[in-house]
Formats: structure tokens, C-alpha cells, sequence
């Protein structure tokens, strides 16, 4: 576990800033000479001032330790090259995640905290990756977002690396010109082996939303979740036997849980008339817009009814104890409180549109757990 926050909950893995995956791209930053004001990983560090020729970067979506220990072997090439554990952003989830790699900021300083917001300047929660509201899927036309989209780190650089991304076509980015986008597995490690091929130096950052995807739809430990790893294990090892002189930096954004139950709050009455507006920001990562005057209530209130499944915490007290990052000012996204799901593996029920995933992620427990798999030749 963290030492961050360790005296606050002995369950809960707390984001420790010096060994996380927003590291990884500190250490890539600084390397680029890119800027960075963040700890680095001395381990990775070291490996990169070997000087490859390429350098390839890749985020599997939910492949976190406890899908990896669940789902691979141990002479495996993704498991047996796992060199560090690390933790996630909190919350897990990669809205948040991803846009810390993406930026090499702490998410108090972007404020892509989780799936839905609350953006008090049209009263609404809004899932932010589709600008959809978050209680009915509309799609709403947003002006002046209190978040702005994010630069990437390694497009500012001042390297001899030529700069690639290999996205799927659903992600916006500014460099069009380098970036490739893949509908299928196949195409997306097609796409890696192009860009190595080439004849001047190249770094690579690849982001898969698999095997994410199929973990919310049938559990960690389906058999559908154990052959889609494998496959991306297999591939990736492919891909690794076709290359010369490149170092492969793997990681995911977050880890993933079998869930084992729904608590629904959106339909407890009593809950609710004490709330602004439905609960938002994650299914494991809960936060609470309170009308004035009910805080103790509130707090006693869930706390008698809730407090075996998800342990309530005020938002501030969080970003005082550095949970969100060292520095931002993004904290206001955060609501009053903020309840963090437990080792009940349970999710939450926000609105009448909320999904029930069979796996899920974003709170403290086992899906914080990411690796640092490092490999060359």
C-alpha cells in the first residue's frame, strides 16, 4: 500500500506520486526534453539513457496487476517482464487516467476526474467524454467547459524521435499528420510495426481501450476477459519478435474488479432530497453535490446506510491529503463528498441510465494496481 494517506484507510491503495503511471510519462518527458516538474522513475530513467533507436509506449486499457495475475501465466511475456508495481490516479478510471499520461499533469491540475461532472454553470452532470448529460444521454451543446482539453506532453518537444500516436479513430488529437488510427487488434499492432520500421529514430504512444471493454461486459475472470489477454499478450510478443534496437514501456491506466453487487442510489428518496443534483463522477468513486444546510445530516444519514459498501469522505480533506495531485486548482469539479467503494466490490447506481457492469474499476482497492512491464532487444 501507498504510504500516502495510509492512516486514513488500511484497505484503500492510495495514489503515491512518485510510483505511478503519470511517472512514466514524466520520465518520457524528461527524456524528450519535454517539460517536466514531476518525480521520475529512476528504473525507467536508467533504461531509456540506453539510447534505443525506438521507443514504444504502450496503455492497454484495464490491464491492471489483478487482471494480469488472474488471467496470464507466469512465463508469460507481459507478466514475466512486469518490473514495478504502480498505482493509478484516483479515481481509477480513464478519463482521469489517461489524460494524466496524455499530459503529465496531476488530475487536480486537468479536472478530467471521471466519467460525469457537475457543471454548475448549466446545472447538469455531463458524462465529459461525449458531452452527453449524465441522467438522460442527450447530448447537450456546451459552452465554456470548466475543463479544457490537454495538450500532449510529446508534442512539445526537442528531440531526435519522431513523434507518433496510434489511437482509435475516436480520439481527438492535434497532430493529425502522425497520428494512426486502428479499428481492429490486428491493425493496431500493424500500425506499431510500420512506424518501427522506418529508418530514423521513432516513439510510439499506443493506447488500446481493450481488454477494458470486454471486463465490463463479462468480469475479470470470464473466459472471454482470459482469451482476449492472452491474445494481446500474444500479439504484442509478435510484434516485439519483428523489431531490432527498441524498448517496449507498458502499463495500464487502471486495473479491474469482478463486481459483486448495486447499491442505488438514485432511488433512495431520503438520499436524494438532500442532493443538488443526482450523484456523479464514477460507479466506485461516488461525489456528492449537497443542498446547503444538510451536511451533518447527510453524513449520518449515509454513513448508517452505506458505510459497508463505500466509506464517505469529504472532497476537501482529499485534496488537502494530496489524493488528486500535489498541485491544481481543480478541485471545485469535486463536489462536497466524495464515497469511495470498498472490498465489497460493489458499484452505484447513479441515475435511471446507469449501466450494471459485471467488472468495473475506479475506486481504492485492487483495480489501483498498474505495472511498469519493460522488455527490448
Amino acid at each position: 500500500m501507498s504510504k500516502l494517506l495510509e492512516e486514513v484507510n488500511k484497505e484503500f491503495i492510495f495514489p503515491d506520486f512518485t510510483n505511478s503511471n503519470l511517472n512514466i510519462s514524466s520520465s518520457l518527458a524528461k527524456y524528450l526534453n519535454s517539460y517536466n516538474d514531476k518525480p521520475t522513475i529512476k528504473l525507467l530513467d536508467d533504461e531509456l539513457n540506453k539510447n534505443y533507436k525506438n521507443i514504444v509506449f504502450i496503455c492497454y486499457d484495464g490491464l491492471g496487476i489483478n487482471p494480469i495475475n488472474i488471467n496470464l501465466d507466469e512465463d508469460t511475456l507481459l507478466k514475466k517482464n512486469i518490473k514495478m508495481e504502480l498505482t493509478s490516479t484516483f479515481p481509477s478510471t480513464t478519463t482521469n487516467a489517461t489524460t494524466s499520461l496524455l499530459s503529465n499533469k496531476y488530475p487536480l491540475e486537468h479536472g478530467w476526474f471521471g466519467w460525469s461532472l457537475y457543471f454548475e454553470n448549466i446545472g447538469k452532470n455531463v458524462d465529459i467524454f461525449k458531452d452527453t448529460e449524465s441522467s438522460t444521454g442527450i447530448k447537450l451543446e456546451i459552452s465554456n467547459k470548466p475543463i479544457k482539453k490537454q495538450d500532449y506532453y510529446f508534442d512539445n518537444t526537442n528531440t531526435d524521435y519522431e513523434i507518433n500516436t496510434v489511437l482509435p479513430k475516436y480520439v481527438e488529437v492535434k497532430n493529425e499528420k502522425n497520428n494512426h488510427v486502428f479499428e481492429t487488434i490486428d491493425d493496431f499492432y500493424n500500425n506499431i510495426h510500420t512506424i518501427l520500421n522506418r529508418s530514423n529514430k521513432q516513439f510510439i504512444y499506443a493506447y488500446m481501450g481493450e481488454p477494458d471493454t470486454t471486463m465490463h461486459e463479462y468480469g475479470v475472470t470470464s473466459n472471454e476477459a482470459k482469451t482476449l489477454i492472452n491474445k494481446i499478450n500474444d500479439k504484442t510478443e509478435e510484434l516485439f519478435n519483428k523489431t531490432k534496437d527498441t524498448l517496449f514501456i507498458i502499463t495500464a491506466d487502471h486495473g479491474q474488479i469482478d463486481i459483486e453487487g448495486y447499491v442505488d442510489f438514485y432511488n433512495d428518496k431520503k438520499l436524494m432530497d438532500m442532493l443538488k443534483i443526482y450523484p456523479y463522477l464514477d460507479a466506485r468513486a461516488v461525489a456528492f453535490k449537497l443542498k446547503d444546510g444538510y451536511n451533518l445530516e447527510f453524513e449520518k444519514y449515509f454513513n448508517e446506510k452505506y458505510n459497508e459498501d463505500f466509506i464517505l469522505y469529504k472532497s476537501k480533506d482529499l485534496i488537502k491529503k494530496g489524493v488528486f495531485g500535489a498541485k491544481g486548482n481543480m478541485g471545485d469539479l469535486l463536489g462536497d463528498y466524495i464515497a469511495i467503494g470498498t472490498h465489497t466490490n460493489k458499484t452505484a447506481i447513479m441515475t435511471p441510465i446507469s449501466h450494471k457492469f459485471k467488472g468495473h474499476h475506479t475506486s481504492l482497492t485492487d483495480e489501483m494496481l498498474v505495472p511498469l512491464i519493460l522488455f527490448n532487444n
